[in-house]
């Protein structure tokens, strides 16, 4: 059955032809939207568990695990709390991710919090969440991302200087287009280089651990000296949260190519069993190996204090550290790539994006389109000075994006309490995460507001494009030529068609 909005627009929701609700597409009936069935394919689901695990853990393990430990020290000046800080965020983290679980079990679309707002409070709410990830979000996202690898990757060549930013930006673009060739190519290759990096830095990473243990073990423990004694106060606290919390951002990625996912039913719930755990005991273990080496003073002056590190122990090897960051980062972008593509995919079958961003390969079923927008939106990022502020404006609106999806998540229970759930969390767990995360992510804007109020601001700004270019049906005809135009463009030089949602065919 589907529920018809005021807009004309028809979200369906369940199918109840065999007498069960079943979580079914979000598809828009219009005229638009209508293709020749010879000219749709169904997308595959290629990706494997170990896929799955890798996408989670090599989205999350990016930059701030090298560089978010300064943050969360800055703010306690406590090695024990700095610890127990890392612990509960990575806690937080699992329970956010666990009930994303029960989401994508129950509405099992690609997009991630868009599909989940829009189904839970309609077509509105879930393009508000795709308007900020398409100009703002996921181009800023992986820009920076882009730019840490570029950094890092060129800090070897410059030993005595920071490398020249003209330099850096020309490698980001390089790092950018390289993956997208890689994702336009193939999801398996794309898949190879995700999983060949995630192991990379999960190295990269127990080396680092194995060195911290061996000066723990040779009785270097003067670090751990009065471990709680530091700053404490409310605000500090929520600060180091906010530094620990960015660090484990990712956990949700998975959700967003849940129709790619071999049995989403079961792989989706194990992956993030399985990452989860690994990510959050191995930040833990690399910090008290970053604490047993670097003493307080130096943790606190150090902007990255894994070179740091890499510097004590290493030796002649110090150059390794930037390389382990660069391998690092080079994984989070194409994670982050692979992800964005699917997301604005999903948009376009709901009729919240243009349909060339449907369109996808015919044999090998990567979103050429969407890849190549989302490249182009990155690279344009690179042109501008303030990407940074860009993402501190919407780092807010980005968490209480996913403490909206949660309670969405809540209302469908109410809403739907028919509706088949695989996985169904115990109702403690989401009201924990959104009193947490409510509270640690305002905590920071009562001091410093602007950020969280340009980026509501930027945020309610798509409510006017989406009843212009959405809602609003009697559109001119040039839009509707304009935009077969733009199909049939990318259909001769991309080979590729339109494809259909599983979800729409069951």
């Amino acid at each position: 059955m589907g529920e018809r909005y005021a807009n004309g627009v028809t979200t369906s929701l369940v199918d109840t032809s065999n007498g069960n609700e079943r979580t079914a597409s979000i598809s828009h009936s219009t005229n638009s939207n209508r293709n020749e069935d010879s000219n749709k394919l169904v997308l595959k689901r290629k990706l494997t568990l170990i896929n799955g695990v890798a996408i989670i853990v090599g989205t999350i393990i990016g930059s701030g695990i090298f560089i978010a430990p300064t943050g969360v020290f800055r703010y306690t000046e406590s090695v024990g709390s700095s610890l127990l800080i890392w612990g509960i965020c990575g806690i937080l983290s699992t329970i956010g991710a666990l009930c994303y679980a029960e989401l994508g079990t129950s509405i099992t679309r690609s997009g991630g919090d868009y599909a989940y707002l829009l189904v839970a409070f309609g077509p509105l709410v879930g393009f508000l969440r795709l308007w900020i990830a398409l100009l703002i979000i996921r181009p800023t996202t992986q820009t920076i991302v882009a730019l840490t690898f570029a950094h890092y990757a060129a800090k070897p060549f410059f030993e005595d200087c920071d490398p020249p930013q003209m330099a850096v930006k020309l490698l980001a673009a390089a790092c950018l287009c390289l993956l997208t060739a890689i994702n336009c190519m193939s999801v398996k290759l794309s898949m190879k280089v995700q999983d060949v990096f995630t192991i990379g830095k999960l190295l990269a990473l127990v080396m680092i651990i194995l060195a911290g243990l061996y000066y723990m073990a040779t009785g270097q423990m003067q670090n751990f000296n009065d471990p709680w004694e530091g700053t404490y106060s409310a605000q500090n606290i929520g600060f180091a949260f906010y530094s620990g919390l960015f660090a484990f951002g990712g956990w949700n990625y998975l959700n967003f190519v849940t129709e790619e996912l071999q049995d989403p039913y079961k792989n989706l719930p194990r992956a993030i069993w399985i990452a989860m755990p690994l990510v959050t005991g191995i930040y833990v273990l690399v910090n008290l190996a970053y604490f047993a080496v670097v003493d307080k003073a130096e943790m606190l002056s150090s902007l990255a204090v894994a070179v740091t590190f890499g510097n004590r122990v290493f030796g002649p090897l110090a150059f390794m550290v930037p390389i382990f960051v660069a391998l690092s980062t080079f994984g989070g972008v194409n994670g982050v790539l692979f992800t964005s593509a699917r997301l604005f995919a999903t948009g376009a079958q709901e009729g919240h994006l243009p349909k060339f961003f449907q369109l996808f390969h015919v044999k090998q079923q990567t979103p050429i389109p969407s890849l190549i927008f989302t490249c182009l939106m990155s690279l344009l990022m690179l042109l501008t000075d303030n990407v940074y502020s860009l993402i501190n404006y919407f780092s807010s609106v980005l968490w209480l994006s996913v403490v909206a999806s949660i309670a969405g998540m809540l209302w469908l229970r109410h809403k739907k309490p028919n509706l088949p759930r695989p996985i169904k969390v115990h109702l403690a767990l989401p009201i924990i995460f959104m009193i947490s995360c409510t509270t640690l992510v305002l905590l920071p804007n009562f001091k410093e507001p602007l950020n969280l109020t340009i980026g509501i601001i930027i945020t309610l700004a798509g409510i006017p494009f989406y009843y212009i270019c959405i809602a609003w049906k009697d559109k001119p005809r040039c839009y509707g030529r304009l935009s077969n135009a733009l199909v049939e463009l990318c259909r001769g030089i991309f080979n590729t068609t339109i494809i259909e949602s599983n979800e729409a065919l069951k």
